[in-house]
């Protein structure tokens, strides 16, 4: 498979706000060691407009999307021992695409399009679908998480700035909801258990912005501070887990961490990135961060 460029569409949303981090070179995937540690950054090459996105729908898999130079959406995966070419899977995207799996050999692609609405992708093991409008009006690219097989919930920032949700509940789409807050930028999300959704996104103070849904309601906007300069990216590797990436205004990447019990500092990650990054886990204690690099190729770094 080969290329990269994204497509075009989405809908009205609003927002909150964070701030920290960016990308570098060195090393290539793998996982499990005795000690855990961070690899240095590797690139994995192409020609991408935007910061990418990454769904993993087992262990030792990773599917990375993001807009090409025709601004199409390109695919990039890594079956556990070899890193595909690039696939374009077309359509007219600007901004960052979103990817999630709720179960194996799924993944459900999001962006916003040129009519600034949403749009939707998906992979349901055999083939790809085309594309379909979900509608709205965002000035953001989403954030998507799921916590069950067949949910999706959806993230964008809307014309007024607010952070606004939609959400797949296995048979039909709801509307769009007004989450409330002032973002800057592209949220983040993600599930670490069935009915949990924690999001983050780049507040007007450019410190980075954390909102929670815990199965009955949804929490306020808190904020974790820092000074970002990119939106954030999110993943999860236990129940009560949370990784948080931003580029800083070093334009490294910087980290922050939920333990369960309280917030770590932000630790930086090195390198010199571009736009907001991407995360994923696949498994207990691993992490997988992507980038888009100032050469203009995808990047990537990993914990194991």
């Amino acid at each position: 498979m080969v290329r990269r460029t994204i497509l075009a569409l989405f809908a009205s949303l609003t927002l909150l706000g964070g701030a920290l981090l960016a990308p570098a070179a060195t090393a290539a995937p793998e996982s499990k060691s005795s000690v855990a540690a961070w690899s240095g950054w590797e690139d994995l090459g192409g020609v991408i407009v935007t910061g990418p996105a990454v769904s993993s729908w087992s262990a030792n898999r990773l599917d990375v999307f993001g807009t090409g130079t025709d601004n199409a959406m390109w695919h990039k995966w890594w079956d556990g021992a070899r890193w595909s070419a690039w696939e374009s899977l077309g359509g007219v995207i600007v901004g960052n695409p979103a990817a999630v799996s709720w179960g194996p050999n799924r993944i459900d692609t999001f962006a916003r399009g040129t009519d600034n609405a949403l749009w939707h992708k998906w992979w349901n093991g055999s083939s790809w679908s085309g594309w379909e409008s979900l509608g709205g009006v965002i000035v953001s690219g989403p954030a998507v998480s799921s916590w069950s097989a067949n949910r999706l919930d959806v993230f964008a920032a809307g014309t007024d700035n607010a952070m606004w949700h939609k959400w797949w509940n296995g048979s039909s789409w709801s509307g769009w909801e007004s989450l409330g807050g002032v973002i800057v930028g592209n949220p983040a999300a993600v599930s670490w258990g069935p009915n949990r959704i924690d999001t983050f996104a780049r507040g007007t103070d450019n410190a980075l912005w954390h909102k929670w849904w815990n199965g009955s309601s949804w929490s306020g906007w808190e904020s974790l501070g820092g000074v970002i300069v990119s939106g954030p990216a999110v993943s999860s590797w236990s129940a009560n887990r949370l990784d948080v990436f931003a580029a800083g205004t070093d334009n490294a990447m910087w980290h922050k961490a939920w333990n369960g019990s309280s917030w770590s500092g932000w630790e930086s990650l090195g390198g010199v990135i571009v736009g907001n990054p991407a995360a994923v886990s696949w498994g207990p204690n691993r992490i997988d961060t992507f980038a888009r690099g100032t050469n203009n190729a995808l990047w990537h770094k990993w914990w194991s």
